[in-house]
């Protein structure tokens, strides 16, 4: 085997990011690309190492006429390397981003645990990593949209989703595949100007590379990764602070009945008092974990607003109805979310 620069790379990067253990399953998405493909390579070369058991999974969104052999090409390329191939076809085609991507890694959590995998790798890099902060932060984001495309999450009970190759830029992934001949399946609708992501990739970034900084894909991703650390801590001091005005674990504050049961988040009730000695960053961070409790999609930044205004605002104060029909109401020291 030949032992590349990458090679070393990503071993350290698994070893000191503690990315796997030794002898896992790891279910690796194949696309047919360069950087799956590359991916897929780096982890077989090193599988003598740690020991895992690798199987490829493909998932056939079925919207390009050549799907179905571009299917067939990752299959045989797991004949080829005499390792478990596992294949999940959509019922009709999808055609929206956001509804393949959830697809996606529904498909691969079924494919997991009907297969005993604990971890599902994906090939995203540094650049997909920069032009998710571009995505996020053209269409408005906090800290948390920046930091996308995280090192590891879990994906469902028991497994992992884990992106070894997050430091490592596309025109890396290609050199790779040049390197070894790696067979790649070019996909068309990576040209295809109707989707954001692409024009961000084949116009927006070529002309920061341009007229800007050469390495800004490297640079933006380096700015996700800082983020990332940033918004962990951040995200752990508001649990604490929404706990404490919620009243839980203080024992010279009684309980509130309002408090909510494991299965109805509402109603509740927050300490005003506690929150308001509170900087304004961590009183919007635990206004959004209650928000995120309560409504059935992410809250946008006006209704975190609204709820975080009544921190301060007078008594018998009140929301209009938040999507679903919660209100709050400020009565004394506490705002009420019924």
């Amino acid at each position: 085997m030949v032992w590349t620069p990458l090679h070393a790379k990503i071993h350290r990067t698994i070893r000191s990011r503690h990315l796997f253990e030794r002898n896992q399953r790891l279910l690796v998405a194949v696309s047919g690309g360069q950087d799956s493909l590359c991916l897929i390579k780096l982890l077989l070369d090193l599988q003598s190492k740690w020991g895992w058991d690798l199987g490829i999974a493909h998932c056939d969104h079925r919207w390009r006429s050549d799907s179905q052999a571009n299917a067939h090409h990752v299959e045989n390329l797991a004949k080829t390397w005499d390792i478990s191939f596992y294949l999940e076809t959509a019922n009709e085609p999808i055609n929206s981003e956001a509804a393949a991507r959830d697809w996606r890694y529904q498909a691969l959590s079924a494919i997991a645990q009907a297969n005993n995998y604990q971890y599902i790798v994906t090939g995203h890099t540094a650049s997909d990593r920069a032009e998710t902060l571009l995505y996020n932060l053209i269409r408005g984001t906090g800290a948390d949209g920046l930091q996308a495309l995280t090192w590891q999450r879990p994906l469902t009970t028991g497994i992992m989703l884990v992106r070894p190759l997050l430091e490592i830029t596309r025109p890396q992934t290609e050199q790779f595949c040049q390197e070894f001949k790696l067979p790649i399946w070019e996909d068309s609708t990576n040209q295809d100007l109707q989707y954001a992501r692409n024009r961000i990739r084949q116009e927006l970034l070529p002309y920061l590379r341009e007229n800007f900084n050469p390495q800004v894909e490297s640079a933006l991703a380096q700015t996700a990764e800082l983020l990332q650390a940033e918004v962990e801590y951040l995200e752990n001091a508001a649990q604490q602070l929404r706990e404490e005005a919620l009243g839980m674990g203080d024992e010279k504050l009684p309980l509130s009945p309002l408090l909510p049961t494991p299965h109805s988040p509402l109603p509740l009730r927050l300490n005003r008092r506690v929150l308001q000695k509170a900087p304004l960053a961590l009183q919007r961070r635990v206004m959004r974990q209650v928000l995120q409790q309560i409504l059935a999609d992410a809250p946008g930044f006006e209704h975190i607003e609204k709820l975080t205004a009544l921190i301060i605002a007078p008594n018998r104060s009140q929301t209009d109805p938040f999507p679903g029909g919660a209100i709050a109401q400020v009565e004394g020291d506490w705002i009420y979310l019924k």
